[in-house]
């Protein structure tokens, strides 16, 4: 297999970097997919204020997007369980690539850019063992891919790039196959983790929940100075509601967050997506429970916002920026839920941030 420090040094005499950025592109704060009235999907760039910068046809509906970090470049990964991703220019919104799974594999609609934006990974399924997997594909030759390596557990769900090209991994712990379509496969025996990985180095470290809570599946990710949020989905029936959020910082025990109890029951053990504010605020989802909760960095719980169909969520210039499948944008300051944009669309689950 290429290593990313074999890959890196075969890039010396490599053409430069691109000459487009993301201002070429409008400056887009954020990426989102919505279905539109019409049925069609679309891909969109949002300011700063959620306001549309850009609309880019999607062939099917979308999920997440892995923005490129300088390049304005954003591959759009279809629903989990997926086996196709779009390569897609958003300049001139034309199709540059179209990524395919190995055969008997499946994408988790998310991924992460490394090597400074040389290396694209993409948390896979491998169906007939179960095992997760993390894809590695060339940015610079087209997309080809150049190795694979384990991801830490089963059901790699979301896939986050931490300093010094660490990838932080959601294994759900969740088995699908695409034959199947979102039918969960081992719900009785699932072990769900958060992991760290290198490329090369492999497995760095694992965090597994309390046996007890061995049906809160793992995510989501976001991180900020060191510290790693993820969300989290009870696959089982609630007679107790489950915690829905956790954080982690390396080499110690996770602290796991719950809010009062009437709330935690309203999140009908569903978080959806999960965002850390610039003050180190925590923030999550849950359309089911139509709620934003957010909690301090030290896990307490501080506000709850109530919005029908809430779900996507991305910092903002300060505090959170939300959507929700009625269209709205909304920003989360001062300990209020405020509309800034609306549009005619069902945004889906999640904003992505561009750095």
């Amino acid at each position: 297999m290429t290593t990313r420090r074999s890959f890196l040094a075969g890039l010396l005499a490599a053409a430069s970097a691109p000459s487009l950025s993301w201002a070429d592109a409008g400056s887009p704060a954020y990426l989102a997919a919505a279905k539109e009235p019409s049925g069609a999907h679309a891909l969109f760039g949002l300011a700063a204020s959620g306001q549309d910068v850009f609309r880019i046809a999607l062939p099917d509906r979308g999920h997440a997007a892995a923005a490129h970090p300088t390049a304005p470049e954003a591959v759009a990964f279809a629903r989990r369980p997926g086996t196709f991703a779009l390569v897609i220019d958003c300049v001139s919104g034309s199709l540059k690539h179209r990524l395919h799974a190995p055969e008997g594999r499946h994408f988790y609609g998310h991924g992460a850019f490394i090597a400074n934006g040389d290396v694209l990974v993409t948390p896979e399924n491998d169906w007939e063992t179960g095992a997760g997997r993390l894809g590695l594909w060339s940015r610079r030759e087209k997309y080809r891919r150049i190795g694979e390596i384990a991801s830490g557990g089963t059901g790699p769900h979301d896939i986050l790039r931490l300093d010094g090209d660490v990838l932080a991994v959601a294994n759900g712990g969740i088995r699908t196959r695409p034959d199947r379509g979102r039918e969960k496969l081992n719900i009785d025996t699932m072990r769900p983790n958060l992991a760290y990985v290198d490329a090369d180095l492999g497995l760095l470290e694992v965090v597994e929940l309390e046996p007890e809570l061995r049906m809160n599946s793992i995510r989501h990710l976001a991180a900020r100075d060191g510290t790693v949020a993820f969300a989290m989905q009870w696959q089982g029936e609630l007679p107790d509601p489950a915690p829905l959020l956790g954080l982690h910082r390396r080499g110690a025990a996770p602290i796991l967050c719950t809010a009062d109890l009437a709330e935690q029951m309203a999140m009908e053990g569903y978080a959806g997506s999960v965002a850390i504010s610039p003050e180190g605020m925590v923030g999550i989802t849950s359309p089911r429970g139509a709620r934003l909760h957010v909690f301090r960095p030290d896990g307490g719980f501080e506000a709850s916002h109530r919005q029908p169909d809430i779900c996507g969520l991305a910092a903002g210039r300060a505090g959170f920026v939300a959507t929700d499948g009625l269209g709205h944008v909304l920003a989360e300051t001062g300990g209020a839920l405020v509309l800034t944009a609306q549009g005619d669309r069902a945004w889906d689950n999640h904003l992505v941030r561009i750095a």
